[in-house]
Parts: structure tokens; sequence; C-alpha cells
């Protein structure tokens, strides 16, 4: 049994384990604002690199993938779900004013 755990411990990990190993510590040492900054910078650049339509084409493609995957059905519950939640909301908000 205490040869298994050695050999357990000595094992190499796997490359997801190590970028989670990693995350983990930068976020405990920069907290996790440090990756909203960084995927904002990372935004920006990607539209001055491509350009504001690139996000349309790239949401169109996914769109398509999406559908292909789920069916067109897909989209209809998922915007009646939508459309649910934003009524509740606004019954919500005319029920309490103040926020």
């Amino acid at each position: 049994m205490a040869r298994e755990t050695e050999r357990d411990a000595k094992r190499e990990m796997t490359v997801a384990e190590a970028g989670k190993k990693g995350g983990d510590r930068v976020k405990a040492k920069y907290g996790k604002e440090f990756y909203t900054e960084i995927g904002h910078k990372g935004g920006r650049a990607t539209r001055e690199k491509y350009g504001p339509e690139f996000y349309g084409e790239i949401g169109k493609k996914g769109g398509q993938t999406t559908a292909e995957k789920h069916g067109p059905e897909f989209f209809e519950r998922i915007g009646k779900k939508g459309g649910q939640r934003v009524r509740e909301l606004i019954e919500r908000g005319k029920q309490n004013p103040q926020g």
C-alpha cells in the first residue's frame, strides 16, 4: 500500500493538472480580478487586430455550430427560458421598486 502512494506521488502531472495548479497559484497571489483584467486586455487586443466585425463572425459560426449540434428547437427553448426570467425580474422590480 505504501508503495502505491509513493508511486502516485512520483507520477508525472498531466498538462491539465499543471495548468490548474498554476492557475490556482496565480489566483491565490493576484486575485480573480487579475483574470478579469487580462481578459479585457486580450479582448481589446483582438478587437484592434481583427476589428469589431470579427466578433460578429465568430458569433455566427458559434450559432451555426450550436444549431447543428442541438437543432433549432434548442434556441426556441432557451429563448422561452430567457423570456420567462425577464418577466419574473420585471415583476419582482414592480413589487420592490427600491431594487
